[in-house]
């Protein structure tokens, strides 16, 4: 049988990617407006989230439906600056942990297109 990038990766791996990208976030004067309220709960959203897409239990999906990502994020300005500056955090969170290399581009790949996708400005 055939591991997902869940497995590959790891749990305890992709939570500390996530707190890593959430500590940028923290500090953004441009993106953490766009998270009201209690970042423990976006970093909870997005790791549930990851889990569900790499492979590993559909939590996400049995506590919030559909991810439908655009409807999700269409209240936030996302333009081309948003866009860089969250990947910037993300990609600073993935050199910080430790995966295969072809797990790295997978995500990269994946964070990349649907930053872009999520853009509305």
């Amino acid at each position: 049988m055939e591991r997902t990038y869940y497995d590959r990766i790891g749990r305890d791996t992709l939570r500390q990617m996530i707190e890593y990208f959430y500590e940028g976030i923290r500090e953004d004067k441009l993106l953490r407006p766009m998270y009201p309220g209690d970042l423990e709960a976006a970093e909870l959203r997005l790791f549930l989230f990851l889990v569900q897409y790499l492979g590993g239990p559909a939590t996400y999906s049995q506590r919030r439906g559909h991810p439908r990502l655009r409807v999700r994020h269409a209240d936030y300005p996302i333009d081309e600056k948003a866009r860089d500056r969250w990947l910037m955090h993300m990609k600073s969170a993935m050199e910080k942990v430790q995966m295969e290399e072809e797990c790295r581009k997978f995500l990269w790949n994946y964070f990349e297109q649907t930053a872009d996708f999520l853009r509305n400005q």
